[in-house]
């Protein structure tokens, strides 16, 4: 198809897109990944790093996507083949190990949450949580490399989640993911707000949200929690998916994307914040009932969702069955709107090089999807998730965020890009914001990567080999640089590479 014959897809409205953002941002990670590195860094102390990292990387980096998807109404190859054709490589990088990478694992967590939804209306895991998870559920193999069969109902769930991303990203973004997040975001804030409040009824509930909001200072010293804190504002903002970028694109000229960017990223944290008093409550209530403190119950974020919350509601005095089908419906909720925006991100990636109908782009994703989803539903899949969303999470996307500020700061020029934004925002931004994207954000970003090396070669990770390690995650990341290099090489059509940057006569979004 001609570039004049091509027509992108836009929300209807800013409040379409923010819930499309608000609902890629919102995920597992806000449930019981938040909770779980509150719980195992420092209780209150963790909200200091944490909020800390928001507002010197966070919004940041989500006011620059926003910036540069806008500017160049692009996905992420085509806005860095605009800034410099050396960079596109980048903006396809992101969205393929996310996609071929976190998406593959992430289907398989929301087909467990799918399970154990159904396993609710009977409390069909029984007394002994651990044992069901690991053995009875996942059939857990001794290591990495022996897989073990494939588990028939995580397949069938993953499936079944891969079908319903199907259908919500076969469909125009207005009318598909828009359409979606406007009925499940809702859902969501509602069934969780459900959760604390008959959270905070049960009795030890205070015990648990005391060790919640209490803060360790002396974890503030230890340089793990600040770069956990890091690690997790990243995932939860979802930047350097090259979705936000994507999602930016669709938006009309007149926008102001600072305000977006502080709406998107502070409900986000709020929520994170709020679903923390639902699982703390529990906690406490949990250890009341089993009489151990309150930093005895979790041993990992896993077990947190399917091994100490399952425990918990089975304990419950009343209405034990209708409290779990209210917990996994949520996490299936929160994991569907993200997972949407990562096959949102390469389908506009591979339209807007390739000129491929959506439909056929977003029906071949899926089924890739799907092929690379089932080693994670095998026995040793759990060993493969832990390795790969160690190594993507860890390396993948911090490089990705050093780069984007190194390339968009130094090559586009922050400036440049300020400006733009600038246009269409009611409080402009100042050089002070140049200087965090030049050289503040990445410097933090370079540390940690550092620090995460020199840490991995000391002691390792969770256990495994050297050889376990290299292999599934490093070989993950190095696959799908090798792919983004390829794909950067073929051409553009040349009039793709021209921008016009000057505001048209979109009305802004109010």
């Amino acid at each position: 198809m001609s570039a004049a014959g091509h027509q992108r897809g836009s929300f209807s409205s800013n409040w379409g897109f923010l819930l499309a953002a608000i609902g890629s941002a919102i995920g597992l990670g806000n449930i019981w990944r938040f909770s779980y590195m509150t719980y195992t860094n420092g209780g209150g102390a963790f909200l200091i790093p944490y909020v800390v990292a928001l507002f010197s990387a966070g919004i940041p980096l989500l006011i620059l996507e926003y910036g540069l998807g806008h500017r160049e109404q692009a996905s992420a190859p085509l806005a860095f083949a605009k800034v410099n054709r050396r960079t596109e490589w980048l903006g396809w990088w992101m969205p393929l190990f996310v996609m071929f990478g976190i998406m593959f694992y992430y289907q398989v967590v929301i087909g467990w949450c799918a399970n154990f939804l159904i396993f609710s209306f009977n409390l069909a895991w029984g007394p002994d949580t651990q044992d069901f998870f690991l053995n009875t559920f996942l059939g857990v193999t001794k290591s990495p490399a022996e897989l073990g069969g494939i588990r028939p109902a995580i397949l069938i769930a993953t499936g079944l989640m891969w079908l319903i991303t199907w259908f919500i990203t076969y469909q125009e973004v207005h009318r598909g993911i828009e359409r979606a997040c406007r009925i499940f975001m809702p859902v969501l804030v509602v069934t969780t707000l459900i959760l604390v409040g008959w959270g905070l009824t049960l009795p030890g509930a205070g015990d648990g949200l005391s060790y919640y909001l209490k803060p360790e200072w002396g974890k503030l010293l230890d340089p793990k929690v600040w770069i956990a804190a890091y690690g997790q504002i990243f995932f939860t903002l979802s930047i350097s998916f090259g979705i936000m970028i994507a999602y930016a694109s669709y938006l009309p000229r007149k926008t102001d994307l600072v305000r977006n960017a502080w709406i998107t990223s502070l409900t986000n944290c709020i929520y994170s914040f709020l679903a923390g008093f639902a699982v703390f409550a529990v906690v406490g209530y949990l250890a009341g009932v089993k009489g151990v403190p309150v930093d005895q119950v979790i041993k990992s974020g896993p077990t947190l969702a399917f091994v100490v919350f399952p425990e918990a509601i089975s304990r419950l005095p009343f209405l034990r069955e209708v409290f779990g089908i209210f917990f996994f419906s949520a996490l299936v909720i929160a994991g569907l709107t993200s997972g949407v925006s990562i096959v949102e991100a390469l389908t506009c990636s591979a339209i807007d090089k390739f000129r491929w109908p959506r439909k056929w782009v977003v029906t071949g994703l899926c089924v890739l999807g799907f092929m690379g989803s089932i080693i994670f539903t095998t026995g040793g899949g759990l060993y493969w998730l832990d390795i790969v969303d160690h190594f993507l999470n860890q390396y993948g996307l911090v490089m990705a965020g050093l780069l984007e500020c190194l390339f968009v700061g130094y090559i586009l020029k922050a400036g440049v890009l300020r400006k733009h934004i600038n246009e269409s925002t009611q409080r402009k931004m100042n050089q002070g914001w140049d200087f965090m994207i030049k050289y503040l954000t990445p410097s933090i970003l370079l540390i940690m990567l550092v620090r995460s090396v020199t840490t991995e070669l000391a002691k390792g990770y969770g256990g495994y080999s050297t050889a376990s390690l290299l292999s599934v995650g490093g070989s993950w990341l190095l696959a799908t640089l090798a792919a983004a290099v390829i794909l950067s090489l073929y051409p553009w059509e040349p009039s793709r590479l021209r921008s016009d940057h000057v505001p048209g006569s979109d009305e802004l979004f109010r």
